[in-house]
């Protein structure tokens, strides 16, 4: 880890993993979380070394500064700090949120561009918060590292080793590619798994009452309702694109039960090749039907 001295703001489970990791590799760890008991705890033991208030006094003196907070909440931190003349110290500054372009437009806005990179680690936990973060989160991970227009190749190579040294693999993707690519690959399984619970809710079927497959489908209802609101609000063009595909599939599989078992079997075996790896064709399609 080329980086000897951190500053982790947000310590819930992304962020209180990175600090978990950083720190079992000797890292110098900085942290701060809005939630003081949080913050107590990571102190207590021993994986934050130093312990920020609500100014963030002291952040800038870290080599590498990684925010772990919302989205809305990362964007109006940047311009307030970037104001204040806070971030002029550190070689890196990083974000790991789960989408990009209006983070990567707020840190190019307030000057930071050259030192930024956009970070989303493609990994987590229906569960959320100090307790639930683990220093191992990152192993064999995929991290999505999106610069921004003015990112030097220094602060970007610097980035890249950051996440391999935490045993991680990195892809360089654009801002405004990652968010459309992750309204499929990420944000369009959770607002499914979402709608799934809600349709059992309504059904009077608790979770308990699922066999291992419908409490795997479910997992993602278990998410922070804070944290994905923000997510789906900031990217919601591409989700409700994906949406309209996805309520196009039930359309069809609802009329293929109507007409009879081969119907039905076309979708079973539609899936299943998609799943193997080798579909027969496009199960959604990228735009929605007219």
């Amino acid at each position: 880890m080329r980086a000897g001295r951190v500053s982790v703001v947000g310590l819930g489970l992304m962020g209180g993993s990175l600090a978990r990791a950083l720190a079992a590799r000797g890292v110098q760890v900085v942290g701060y979380d809005r939630d003081a008991d949080s913050l107590a705890a990571a102190v207590k033991e021993g994986i934050v070394h130093e312990p920020l208030d609500d100014t963030l006094a002291g952040l800038e003196q870290a080599d590498v500064v990684v925010f772990a907070t919302p989205v809305g909440a990362t964007a109006k931190l940047l311009t307030r700090l970037a104001e204040g003349r806070r971030l002029e110290g550190p070689s890196l500054i990083m974000d790991v949120a789960s989408t990009k372009r209006s983070i990567v437009a707020a840190a190019e806005a307030a000057g930071l561009g050259p030192r930024y990179v956009g970070a989303h680690p493609l990994t987590g936990s229906h569960r959320s918060g100090w307790g639930a973060s683990r220093a191992s989160l990152f192993d064999e991970a995929r991290v999505f590292l999106c610069p921004s227009a003015t990112t030097t190749t220094q602060a970007l190579r610097l980035a890249e080793s950051f996440w391999r040294a935490l045993r991680a693999g990195v892809e360089v993707l654009g801002a405004a590619e990652h968010d459309e690519q992750m309204a499929w690959r990420s944000h369009l399984p959770q607002a499914v798994s979402t709608a799934l619970g809600l349709t059992l809710r309504e059904a009077d079927v608790p979770r308990s009452a699922l066999g291992p497959g419908g409490r795997d489908v479910t997992r993602l209802a278990g998410g922070d309702p804070d944290l994905w609101t923000g997510i789906m609000s900031d990217n919601a063009s591409a989700i409700l694109r994906a949406l309209a595909a996805m309520e196009e599939q039930l359309r069809l599989f609802r009329e293929r039960l109507a007409a009879g078992e081969d119907g039905v079997r076309g979708c079973f075996a539609d899936g299943r090749d998609w799943f193997d790896g080798e579909p027969t064709r496009t199960l959604t399609p990228r735009e929605p039907a007219p």
